[in-house]
């Protein structure tokens, strides 16, 4: 095999050449970087799943048994050229468990969360050995390599989205899989056992401070309390009132890879547009209105799931002129901050507003801004 140029070469030619060495030209790259001038291409589309849709395919799963460990669940696969997931990063699915089922314990390397659609208090997922219960609209969180399985011990079905950073750890070839032999893991049998009671504000103080493999259970009547609390704030321009499930210890990322959201939508709110380079997920709540993403309309109503993709154009509406809309999302924006990528236009929206002004400094003239 020849390794130099030969003379008179096209430069097509010369890049067969290169090939052959198992190398290519710089030049190669050009006509694909001069089309990012205006940030990252998008990847796949916006898309939205029914409800309707979704309890289908969950009501036919019942008939299906496809293995042994009671799982019965999907992904909702972007319809866009080369995503193989929600988006390129996070998988978005829903799972149903029957009467009786566990689903068996395992560990895995992926992080993983649970906001439950149809729960109850005996429906549960223990993680760690702890169990958490799963009512409606709950998240349960479970953080890589944390041994969890579920249980339905109730009498109906339950029902909960899982999302998944599985995408990005399988392109990074970084998945770690092991059962755990049997299909449920020792429980600890007190609240001093618990690592989640470290959660708290008060908490051991001869013990070292850890914010990995915390089981977490974020109980919606807390979050919607939250919500009701900040609805009459003027919240973010772009998101409208917008709460952070932050990490119960550090106060940072819901997950390293995957933070949640859950936003009030005012009746008659329309936001106003803007892009990030975070792909999100949504799930839709309560209410009905219709998210704007570039030139595609998605119109949602309660128990639908859509996906915006990175660096769209995007703002929400509530057409309701009585109805509050609420939205639970989840994006890989925390991915993107570790590699220093992530960015909003027109301009950053989260972390940038003030705090409540103390109304003594009100009254003395010394609030600054």
């Amino acid at each position: 095999m020849t390794t130099t140029r030969e003379p008179g070469q096209t430069l097509a030619e010369f890049d067969e050449h290169l090939d052959e060495l198992h190398l290519r030209g710089q030049w190669q790259y050009d006509a694909q970087l001069v089309q990012l001038t205006d940030g990252p291409l998008p990847a796949g589309v916006p898309f939205l799943w029914q409800r309707g849709l979704a309890e289908r395919a969950l009501e036919e799963m019942c008939t299906v048994r496809a293995n042994d460990t009671a799982r019965r669940n999907f992904t909702f696969i972007n319809p866009g050229p080369g995503v193989d997931g929600t988006t390129p990063t996070l998988a978005m699915g829903m799972q149903i468990t029957l009467p009786g089922e566990i689903a068996s314990a395992h560990r895995h390397s992926i992080n993983a969360l649970r906001f439950v659609v149809d729960g109850s208090a005996n429906l549960y997922t223990s993680v760690d050995g702890e169990r958490l219960a799963m009512e409606d609209s709950d998240l349960i969180i479970t953080p890589a390599y944390t041994w969890h399985d579920h249980h339905n011990e109730s009498d109906k079905r339950g029902i909960w989205i899982d999302i998944l950073d599985v995408p990005v750890m399988g392109y990074l070839r970084q998945i770690f899989f092991e059962p755990y032999g049997s299909s449920t893991q020792p429980l600890r049998e007190t609240r001093a056992d618990f690592i989640s009671s470290r959660s708290s504000s008060v908490r051991p103080a001869w013990e070292r401070r850890d914010s990995t493999r915390i089981p977490f259970r974020y109980a919606w009547r807390d979050v919607r309390a939250a919500l009701r609390d900040f609805a009459g704030c003027e919240g973010s321009p772009f998101d409208g009132v917008i709460l952070h499930y932050a990490h119960p210890i550090s106060g940072g990322s819901t997950l390293p890879t995957i933070d949640c959201f859950a936003q009030l939508l005012r009746p008659g709110l329309q936001t106003q547009r803007h892009r990030h380079t975070s792909s999100v997920v949504y799930y839709v709540v309560e209410g009905e209105g219709t998210t704007l993403v570039g030139d595609h309309r998605l119109d949602w109503s309660a128990g639908d799931s859509f996906v915006i993709p990175n660096w769209m154009w995007h703002q929400h509406i509530n057409h309701s002129p009585s109805t509050e809309a609420v939205l639970f999302s989840a994006t890989d924006a925390p991915l993107l901050a570790a590699l220093g990528m992530y960015r909003e236009e027109p301009h950053d929206s989260f972390g940038t507003g003030p705090y409540p002004a103390v109304p003594a400094d009100v009254v003395r003239g010394h609030v600054t801004t």
